[in-house]
């Protein structure tokens, strides 16, 4: 592991993506973290692994927990998306990422909106290196392009241990995939940060945006910590990036139900309001949420 502690430049882009696909050095990861005044996070890379949530989830239930303890991938070959949904993506086209939460003490009510808060981190990272990213509640990153909306990036946070406590929030940001690639996969609604125009033209551009990725990610699990009136601005930065808010949409229930209606609210935990044609208001805190084009369109 290698503790945070300086950095290099980017080159000039290149034509080909692939060249920014050799594995990524941890030590230069975190050389670029204690640039930017990043403190106490170890940085763990492998080449290749199932999922790196489930890495860390066994390191932990093995009673290692090591708090702001990250792992790296350059593929992971039986990740989880919501739902328990497979992905997989060629080695290195990836931000392949899970963080353990290990804090003194938590409190259960606000395990729900941990979600939200790391895909605060993960679109307000994106929007800095220069894409407009959005988020879809409760943290599907995408980007709307030529009518569009293509996904960027999953997210997907499970309570390794609840006594002591310790969350492990993982993403899988696609960074150099092409649309051939995608097409390849059966994924043609997805994009990539270099498909919309954030130049990863190799392996050290690949480090810096890792670097900044994980200094947002910090930034904001620490704000969850905290709570207060730091994890209210968290919050409001959420409400300005879901595109799901003021949208008619479909929320898919477990249990095969459906609910039409706008999504006009975040519940106190992070929970979705729907407000259904009649008025009445519905608390959504699970499911797949579709948005609806408006009528006549």
């Amino acid at each position: 592991m290698t503790d945070v502690s300086a950095a290099s430049d980017t080159t000039d882009p290149a034509v080909d993506p692939a060249v920014s696909r050799s594995p990524i050095d941890p030590a230069r990861v975190a050389d670029l973290l204690r640039a930017a005044g990043v403190r106490g996070v170890a940085v763990d890379h492998v080449p290749s692994t199932g999922s790196t949530n489930a890495d860390l989830s066994a390191r932990i239930g093995a009673g290692n927990i090591v708090d702001r303890s990250v792992l790296l991938s350059e593929e992971q070959v039986a990740g989880r998306g919501r739902m328990g949904r497979p992905w997989s993506a060629p080695a290195g086209s990836q931000f392949i990422c899970s963080m353990v939460i290990a804090p003194q003490s938590v409190d259960l009510d606000r395990l729900g909106e941990l979600p939200l808060f790391i895909g605060v981190a993960v679109a307000e990272a994106v929007r800095e290196l220069g894409a407009p990213a959005v988020l879809k509640w409760p943290n599907d990153l995408q980007v709307e392009r030529d009518g569009q909306v293509r996904k960027l990036a999953g997210i997907l946070v499970e309570a390794a241990s609840i006594d002591p406590p310790a969350i492990v929030p993982g993403i899988g940001l696609n960074l150099s995939m092409t649309a051939e690639e995608f097409g390849d996969a059966g994924l043609p609604g997805a994009t990539s940060l270099v498909m919309e125009g954030v130049p990863i033209p190799d392996v050290a551009a690949r480090e810096q945006v890792t670097a900044t990725l994980l200094r947002h990610l910090v930034e904001v699990t620490d704000a969850w910590r905290t709570g207060g009136d730091v994890a209210r601005g968290v919050r409001d930065r959420y409400r300005d990036l879901c595109s799901t808010l003021g949208t008619r949409v479909r929320a898919e229930l477990p249990g095969g139900q459906d609910l039409h209606g706008t999504a006009v609210d975040l519940g106190p935990r992070g929970e979705l309001v729907i407000e259904a044609a009649d008025g009445e208001r519905h608390t959504v805190t699970a499911g797949d949420v579709v948005h609806l084009r408006p009528s006549g369109n």
